[in-house]
């Protein structure tokens, strides 16, 4: 069964690479050794460039054709839905972020933040068209990648 489009699921990863930005700046902050400060950036910078991959990806897919009200709602929507309800929703980053006073502690949100994603994907690509699978799965790669930078700089650190 197809809910949603390959296009939706892009949009969405995009939105989960701006807040993902967003917290390795924050973490960045809280890091006391320059290598670590290093890593967050090199990881915010990194989100930066998976989300232009993604926007690469976007820009190769067939849109969805969700009716709108007006033009970009269903992309509001989207971004909104993100924020609110996925990986980096606003319960979390209050709750959770708290938390968040070290190094440490950054990578152990920042790794279980990476698996959220993952898992998310592997379970919204059977939602996803057959045919576009595949386009899920370069998000999935590339959200790996962060997942292994993150746990080997943990184990570095232990």
């Amino acid at each position: 069964m197809s809910v949603f489009a390959a296009s939706d699921i892009v949009e969405v990863a995009i939105r989960i690479e701006e807040n993902g930005f967003n917290f390795y700046k924050f973490a960045g902050k809280l890091a006391k050794k320059k290598e670590e400060k290093k890593f967050f950036a090199e990881l915010a910078e990194a989100e930066i460039a998976h989300k232009e991959i993604f926007e690469k990806i976007l820009a190769g897919v067939e849109k969805s054709n969700a009716s709108e009200s007006y033009e970009g709602e269903y992309g509001a929507y989207l971004r909104s839905y993100v924020d609110n309800n996925l990986i980096f929703t606003k319960e979390i980053m209050d709750k959770q972020l708290s938390k968040v006073k070290n190094t440490k502690s950054a990578l152990d949100f920042a790794i279980q933040r990476e698996l959220d994603s993952i898992l998310y994907y592997h379970e919204i690509k059977n939602m996803v068209p057959s045919s576009q699978h595949d386009v899920i799965e370069k998000i999935i790669d590339e959200e790996r990648k962060h997942f292994l930078s993150l746990t080997e700089m943990k184990k570095s650190l232990a």
